[in-house]
């Protein structure tokens, strides 16, 4: 049978435990103070998802940048001492090309290329090649090599916290046995998103658009739920922060939009139980995905409780990740079939056609 995104949403615990039993000789000694992380797509937004987590535990201020936007418009930092470009596939064009130029300028700056393929394009234009050990995803709508590159970015993290003397040896241990219990439990986290889909799936069928909501750490969450829901449920759909959301987005809302709160165990909570609070008088349909436990019916409590806002980028994904798929499905949509194939090579967005079951 042909893989389906739920054949890879389904392995992504046993890939990740296998990432983390890998610690930490799978991890490369990234240093320097200042990073700059260019990506596309998913992987900026996994960029997005581990950055709070580095700069918590380590010295490092990270930037990132679409790398076509960074090329042509935005001036390189002279205090920058780190490259790292992003890549799944290793054929992103515009991460590839931007790179080439740093190297032109001869900076003398040492460039990673985190990729699942060490054999493709990408590997070429860098000093270090970081595997993120994930095999390829042959549907076309990546969702474990997204969870696998935001862990892989975390534990980057994690080993440049203990290279720094920031971190002792037991708050290592104690970092990597929270990863391990969590993710033990992504299998339960599926099966409870299987079952809250089922029992919301017509509302879901009926929105006009998805909103993802959330603060600080897991606004790359709200950035991937963006991008999975406009590649697979193809509803109008946005992820942001709460407070970009509160300076004008709000005015578009009405009774068929539908909205999800992300919710951590984040000092700023109040502030967006507050708005689920004032929006429920004007939406209709609103759901919180939060880490804790949780008896409210429109509440997916994912019962990770001992889970920081840190890492919680890692988990919070899942739930959108699963949705995606059945509310794609339900909607008819045929994501097996792929659309507009060409269009990758037409606007030289990759080096070749990807390779799809």
């Amino acid at each position: 049978m042909k893989p389906t995104m739920m054949t890879y949403i389904n392995e992504e615990a046993d890939y990740l435990m296998n990432m983390l039993n890998n610690y930490p000789t799978s991890i490369p000694d990234i240093k320097g103070k200042e990073w700059l992380i260019l990506a596309t797509g998913s992987s900026i937004n996994a960029a997005y998802s581990a950055k709070y987590y580095i700069e918590h535990l380590t010295d490092v201020k990270i930037d990132i940048e679409e790398p076509f936007k960074f090329q042509y418009y935005e001036k390189l930092r002279s205090t920058t001492d780190i490259i790292i470009g992003i890549s799944q596939s290793g054929e992103s064009t515009s991460t590839i090309e931007a790179i080439k130029a740093l190297n032109s300028q001869k900076l003398g700056i040492e460039t990673f290329a985190l990729t699942g393929n060490d054999t493709s394009e990408i590997t070429q234009v860098v000093n270090h090649v970081v595997d993120i050990e994930v095999k390829e995803e042959r549907v076309g709508y990546v969702t474990k090599g997204f969870s696998l590159t935001t862990l892989k970015l975390m534990l980057i993290g994690l080993k440049t916290a203990i290279n720094q003397g920031l971190i002792t040896d037991e708050e290592e241990k104690q970092e990597l046995a929270e990863f391990r219990k969590a993710v033990s439990k992504i299998p339960a986290i599926i099966e409870k998103t299987n079952q809250f889909f089922e029992k919301w799936q017509d509302n879901f069928v009926k929105a006009s658009r998805f909103t993802a909501l959330g603060c600080g750490s897991v606004i790359g969450t709200a950035l991937e739920m963006q991008t999975k829901f406009c590649e697979t449920v193809r509803v109008p759909s946005q992820g942001m922060d709460i407070e970009v959301f509160m300076h004008g987005p709000y005015l578009e809302v009405n009774r068929n939009h539908q909205l999800f709160f992300i919710e951590t165990n984040s000092p700023v909570n109040d502030r967006l139980t507050r708005l689920l609070d004032y929006e429920s008088q004007y939406v209709d349909n609103l759901y919180t995905i939060t880490l804790n436990s949780s008896s409210d019916e429109r509440t997916l409590g994912l019962d990770l409780e001992f889970i920081d806002e840190y890492k919680a980028p890692l988990f919070t994904i899942v739930p959108f990740q699963v949705l995606a798929h059945h509310i794609a499905k339900k909607l008819g949509r045929n994501l097996p079939q792929r659309i507009y194939t060409d269009f990758g090579i037409a606007m030289q967005s990759k080096t070749k056609p990807g390779n799809y079951a």
